[in-house]
């Protein structure tokens, strides 16, 4: 009786590699490019619940011009904000949109949105 080894082999072939590492390299160059925009979102929803404490709708807006100068705030100003009064509470909310270049003609679009609690 003879027997014969076979040897298996395991793991992911040079080009499967490649593969692998290509998708990692987009995803995380697209996530680079996301992760900025949802920390300006948390800015911006701060900002706006720091602007509620104003009195009237010219207060408001400039106490979130004045929050967006100091978190570096550039996809808003308080003219874009909608101001709202809720019985007796200032509500202040807020929609945008931006746009992620991709590669030729594909951009990635995010549109955010919220309101002060």
């Amino acid at each position: 009786m003879t027997h014969q080894f076979r040897s298996r082999q395991r793991g992911l072939s040079f080009l499967g590699l490649l593969v692998v590492g290509g998708l990692l390299a987009v995803t995380g160059v697209i996530g680079a490019q996301i992760v900025p925009t949802a920390i300006e979102y948390q800015a911006i929803l701060k900002a706006a619940n720091k602007a509620r404490e104003g009195n009237s709708v010219a207060e408001v807006r400039s106490i979130f011009d004045k929050a967006s100068a100091i978190d570096n705030i550039s996809s808003i100003s308080g003219k874009d904000i909608d101001v709202t009064k809720e019985g007796d509470k200032i509500v202040v909310s807020f929609a945008y949109q931006r746009e992620i270049h991709l590669a030729g003609p594909g951009y990635l679009t995010l549109k955010y949105s919220g309101r002060s609690k």
